[in-house]
């Protein structure tokens, strides 16, 4: 391993400890983390990729779509930030923190930007991850604008899986 990857691997570390915010803010006490929703959607990559993507390509989204948050912590839309400015900070923090990784870069940018079919199923499987997680929630707090926010955004397939 080079210092490049060590010192990206460790700071990448920091995801497994960071909770997603969003279902913090409904009052799930303990909420799963920036990295066990990344192992949730690449275990969904695993289960459902259709056979005319790269499952490879998947994967290697599901794992770097969110590492920008390392730095700048989970943005939603409760948190006062426009698009733009949230935007901003994850573009910033890209460019830093894959200075050593041109691809790794790419791959966010790809995801980010959705120029892929790979890229626009791996969004998919973000709000699918989403909408289960909130389902596995549901006795705790009250999820219905995480499942609303699933429903809306799924092709119909995947909304079929969320709703099974």
């Amino acid at each position: 391993m080079t210092e490049a990857d060590q010192r990206l691997f460790l700071e990448a570390l920091g995801l497994k400890a960071l909770p997603r915010a969003g279902w913090r803010r409904v009052g799930i006490t303990a909420p799963e983390s920036v990295a066990a929703h990344s192992w949730g959607m690449a275990l969904l990559a695993l289960l459902h990729c259709p056979p005319e993507l790269s499952r490879e390509r998947v994967l290697a989204l599901c794992v770097v779509h969110d590492l920008v948050e390392v730095r700048v912590g989970d943005i939603t839309p409760h948190d006062g930030i426009s698009r733009a400015e949230k935007t901003r900070r994850e573009a910033s923090a890209a460019t830093s923190l894959f200075a050593d990784h041109p691809a790794l870069h790419a791959l966010w940018t790809e995801y980010e930007t959705g120029t892929s079919a790979e890229a626009r199923f791996v969004h998919q499987l973000d709000k699918l991850d989403m909408g289960l997680q909130a389902r596995a929630y549901a006795d705790e707090a009250d999820t219905t604008e995480f499942l609303a926010s699933a429903r809306r955004r799924l092709d119909p397939h995947l909304r079929a899986l969320l709703e099974t």
